[in-house]
Formats: structure tokens, sequence, C-alpha cells
């Protein structure tokens, strides 16, 4: 059996380029550009968030990382640390929408995984840069913080 197919119309045709063209966005400059949830009751009743407490976890390091002298050896470890940092608060929302148990233990895993990696970058860059450390030693706290809860949930949905 032949199927006819229906073409498209001028109209149909136009529309699609127009919302081809996407949104603009304000510039990099603009203040206005970061996100923050409002502050108010938690929507699942919890007494904390993890999801809000990864992605401060990733905001502060993003602050940290600017305050890290530029040269060879810091380069690499501004980018590992801001890598494996701000994918901890990324993999935890990615395993909030797994599609089943063993989804969401894979990516609880990852987030384990990237907590622990951020630790040892930040012990690095303490070693790199000893006027950084108490600041690195309080961004370690929480990696380890994160480490902790995220070994928990892993075991618990093994």
């Amino acid at each position: 059996m032949k199927r006819k197919l229906q073409v498209p119309s001028f109209k149909l045709q136009r529309n699609i380029k127009e919302r081809s063209r996407g949104p603009e966005y304000p510039s990099a400059d603009d203040t206005s550009w970061a996100v923050h949830e409002p502050d108010g009751p938690q929507p699942s009743g919890h007494p904390f968030d993890l999801e809000e407490r990864t992605a401060r976890f990733g905001e502060a390091i993003v602050r940290f990382s600017k305050t890290i002298p530029r040269g060879p050896t810091n380069d690499r470890l501004i980018d590992q640390i801001v890598g494996c940092g701000t994918s901890v608060g990324a993999n935890y929302c990615e395993a909030n929408e797994g599609f089943s148990k063993k989804d969401f233990h894979f990516t609880i895993g990852r987030c384990r995984k990237e907590a622990k990696e951020s630790k040892h970058f930040f012990r690095m860059i303490a070693a790199s840069e000893p006027s950084l450390a108490p600041a690195a030693r309080a961004l370690y706290r929480e990696a380890a913080e994160l480490h902790l809860i995220f070994c928990s949930m892993f075991r618990k949905t093994a």
C-alpha cells in the first residue's frame, strides 16, 4: 500500500524558520544572567535540598577558581577542579531523572567518583598555592561531606 505524504505549505516552512532563530540572550556582562531558585519552603518536604547544595558547591568552585593565579601547573588544576566539581551537581540532577533503579545507582556512583576527585584536586591546589589553602580546605570539607552522602546513597541502592 502506497502512502501519500503531505507536502508542507509555505506558511509552515516560514514558521519553522522563525522558530529556528532561537531566543536572544543577554550579554555575559549582565548580572541578571545568574539563575537562582527563590528561597522558601521546599516542595519535597525535606529539610535539605541536595540539588541546591550541589549547585552552590559548583558555584563556590567557579568563584574559587577565579582566585587561583594562572600558570602552566595551575591552569591544569583549575580545569580539573572546575570540571569535576561542577559535574557533581549535574550528575545528581541527572540521577534524579533516572529511568530505573539501576540507572539511578549508576549515576549516583558517578557523583561519588566526581566528589572524590574534587577532594584530590583541592588537596593539589592547596599544595600548589599555600596562600589559598584555607579556602581550599573549606571546599575540601564540603566535597568530603558530599562524597559521604553519595557513598551512602550508592550503598543503599545496590
